[in-house]
């Protein structure tokens, strides 16, 4: 059954409407215009949107077989195979490459992965690429920790002129040019709020790393999409064209592929004065790759949300990842109208990590204020998007003059990678 709220035994309900509300407060603030209060029901819509999606009438789809809880010889470990390329290095490293792609395959996996401890399974899947995580107990050391930083930074890095961004309130980033170099959710979740404020947004994807095209319509509302190798010459060319003409870029990627890419964040600020330079990533600057699901599982969420206290369990929505791209557009805005007041280059980050902290320190209750189920067909808005019917949730983001709808999405590397006119 679909889950019609965000009951759950830690407060997501609030966790969402306090970031939704930061995006409306910070836009506000940087059009000029009053704010407004949050509608907690088009939140719980918007933070379990991929229920809500619909090509043609039929649904999405969630996760794959091989993502999933599994037990081990000693515990539990949670895995991600969603993406073709990630369920190989699963199947690779289990010694399942060659096995038949049906529905015992969660039975197989589970049977080399109980034969196995925790710790040497989780070794031999991210060995070969694959994505395994431990489900762990919370460490609230650790958490009080990541606490005391904000929940998104916002650092001024090199100087550059005053750059005042100016335009009406309901596009108050119009003009703005944002290079979008994010995939699943989080950092997608952020450049479609940039989008739906009027911002330019071009999103940037390898055309060797497919892309699951469902997820991809489901966050790029009022985006262009367009597919660069920046392993190539010609393209790595039109790529550095975009770049130096963009007031924003947003990063998801690993620091090790930003470092090979020449895209280090601290580098893109002192190179080009002026820009905003946002980064989100799963675990942390150090950090590897990352889901939602896996750092709900490695943070002690997953624990605290079993049902029977044996099982692991997850939160209603991937709140983590939704809580995360809301926080990376509002620090954004704030850049931005620090730049209109003082000038400089400015880096902007958060993670998953950070968020699953954030939450964890929240006074505990049975759901929070979005606890009640809702009806969702008065948030949900209808395109044709390539000649097919398309249904998406709309958008929260609430300040006098907001935009009431999304603009449409594009289908994923239909876009040339050129600029709008400003």
């Amino acid at each position: 059954m679909e889950p019609r709220s965000l009951r759950a035994r830690l407060p997501v309900g609030t966790l969402a409407t306090r970031a939704v509300g930061w995006v409306g407060a910070e836009t506000a603030a940087l059009a000029g215009t009053p704010p407004a209060a949050v509608d907690a029901e088009a939140v719980t819509v918007a933070y379990t949107s991929e229920r809500w999606f619909r090509w043609e009438g039929q649904p999405g789809i969630g996760f794959a077989p091989l993502s999933g809880f599994f037990r081990t010889r000693d515990g539990w470990v949670r895995t991600h195979a969603n993406y073709p390329h990630h369920e190989r290095a699963l199947r690779r490293a289990l010694g399942l490459l060659d096995a038949p792609q049906d529905g015992d395959d969660p039975n197989r996996v589970g049977a080399r992965l109980r034969a196995l401890p925790t710790r040497e399974a989780v070794e031999i899947i991210t060995r070969e690429g694959g994505l395994c995580v431990e489900v762990r107990r919370e460490d609230p050391e650790t958490d009080e920790r990541l606490r005391a930083s904000p929940l998104a930074t916002v650092r001024r890095m090199a100087d550059s002129p005053l750059e005042a961004t100016v335009a009406d309130a309901s596009a108050p980033l119009r003009g703005v040019r944002v290079l979008d170099l994010t995939r699943v959710i989080a950092g997608p979740v952020a450049t479609r709020t940039l989008a739906l404020l009027g911002a330019d947004v071009l999103r940037v994807d390898s055309p060797r790393i497919p892309e699951i095209a469902v997820q991809h319509l489901d966050t790029g509302h009022g985006k262009r999409s367009t597919l660069l190798d920046l392993d190539a010459d010609a393209d790595r060319r039109r790529f550095d064209g975009l770049l130096a003409t963009a007031d924003i870029v947003v990063l998801g990627y690993r620091p090790d592929a930003l470092s090979r890419l020449g895209l280090e964040p601290r580098a893109l600020c002192a190179r080009h004065p002026g820009m905003i330079v946002a980064r989100l990533s799963a675990w942390g600057a150090a950090g590897g790759r990352g889901f939602d699901s896996l750092v709900q599982a490695a943070s002690g969420i997953a624990w605290i949300e079993s049902a029977d206290g044996r099982t692991p369990g997850a939160l209603p929505a991937q709140a983590l990842d939704h809580t995360a791209g809301y926080a990376l557009a509002a620090a954004v805005l704030t850049a931005l109208r620090r730049r209109g007041e003082v000038g400089g280059s400015w880096l902007v980050e958060t993670s998953l990590r950070r968020v699953a902290a954030e939450l964890l320190g929240m006074p505990r209750d049975a759901g929070g204020d979005l606890a009640e189920p809702v009806d969702p067909d008065r948030f949900l808005q209808h395109f044709t998007v390539g000649g097919h019917d398309v249904v998406t949730a709309g958008p929260a983001v609430a300040y006098a003059g907001a935009p009431t709808g999304f603009r449409p999405p594009q289908p994923w590397g239909s876009s040339a990678p050129v600029w709008l006119p400003r």
